[in-house]
């Protein structure tokens, strides 16, 4: 068994150093094992990633989300891409994060930039899967990305 592992000013400017020089623009830290039930990450986020509208439909992949340094604004999609819900997720703030059960598409934009967030959802990882995608969105790396992250960051204007 290992001792405690923090989530200290000291891994939070590592992981904005090593985001920026990530070509995605955003870096994981894990704090557990790819076996483990329970998978609990802390993400350095720059301005340029891209995360794009996204569902997980396995019933046990519920995600909770807390911002610990800087803002994120969260997007909330119907099925059909529809934008139903928005929110500034920022540490400190009014809102600091969200639980999302499964089967609800959404999305992150990154609002300050070295922004810290920490996720926690069930294990075993699994890459976003059939449907799981938004077929009404780019996907990363696609014509159309700077564009509809432009879009996404305007809904927070």
């Amino acid at each position: 068994m290992s001792g405690p592992r923090f989530l200290d000013q000291h891994l939070f400017a590592t992981l904005a150093e090593q985001a920026a020089a990530s070509p995605r623009q955003r870096q994981h830290h894990n704090f557990h094992q790819m076996h483990e039930p329970c998978h609990r990450l802390a993400v350095g986020l720059q301005v340029d990633t891209y995360i794009p509208p996204h569902r997980h439909l396995s019933a046990d992949k519920a995600e909770a989300l807390l911002v610990l340094k800087g803002r994120l604004g969260l997007l909330v999609f119907s099925d059909n891409g529809e934008l139903l819900d928005t929110r500034v997720l920022a540490a400190g703030g009014e809102c600091v994060g969200v639980d999302l059960p499964p089967g609800v598409f959404h999305a992150l934009v990154v609002l300050d930039a070295d922004s810290i967030l920490f996720e926690c959802k069930a294990g075993p990882y699994q890459p976003v899967g059939d449907g799981e995608q938004a077929g009404w969105a780019p996907r990363e790396g696609q014509p159309g990305v700077a564009d509809y992250l432009a879009w996404m960051r305007a809904q927070f204007a």
